[in-house]
């Protein structure tokens, strides 16, 4: 696992191919744990992509990534676009993986991306931190424990409209049970 700032090389490369070809995105994941929660390392690089851009570029696009020394298999690409699926790649000169998802987990969260600096002079798109949380959230339910104390630690620096945003959407998400019992959770280690 790296600190954040090891992977911003990795992420130049990557940001000069979606802006070459006028991908919108914003990071996710491990990310925004670190910016809207707890400092912690992460083992890879979570984007969430506009699919119809992306769809509408697929092939120059994975050409693009190739050329800029990432690592996939092409055909899991394509599949993985056309289905509005995760795209996993590797930057093989820093052996990084970055994971693409070519679609919104959260409906219309492009177009609530904020702006961070995520690097020393280096501003980036950000998912917001009410769409960090309901992704978290929506994780959790798919299994994923690390998500659960990254939600507690997000929504710990949130303000109550963003409180009120995530319990209004996980409600209509049908997951505001889940989301009361991770927050009742303690982040203490039993010993």
């Amino acid at each position: 696992m790296l600190p954040v700032d090891g992977f911003q090389p990795t992420l130049a490369k990557l940001v000069g191919v979606l802006d070459r070809f006028r991908i919108r995105f914003h990071l996710t994941g491990g990310f925004t744990s670190v910016v809207y929660g707890e400092p912690r390392m992460t083992q890879d690089v979570d984007l969430v992509l506009d699919r119809e851009r992306v769809v509408a570029v697929r092939d120059d696009f994975l050409r693009a990534l190739s050329g800029a020394g990432f690592h996939f298999s092409p055909e899991l690409a394509r599949r993985g676009i056309a289905a509005g699926r995760m795209v996993q790649l590797l930057d093989v000169e820093r052996v990084i993986k970055l994971d693409l998802y070519v679609r919104c987990l959260i409906p219309g969260e492009l177009d609530r991306s904020v702006l961070t600096e995520v690097f020393a002079g280096v501003t980036l798109p950000l998912a917001a931190r009410t769409d960090a949380a309901l992704s978290k959230l929506v994780w959790i339910q798919h299994g994923s424990h690390r998500s659960r104390r990254d939600l507690r630690w997000i929504l710990a620096g949130a303000t109550p409209d963003e409180v009120v945003t995530v319990r209004r959407t996980a409600g209509d998400m049908h997951l505001l049970a889940l989301l009361d019992q991770v927050l009742a959770e303690s982040d203490e280690v039993d010993v």
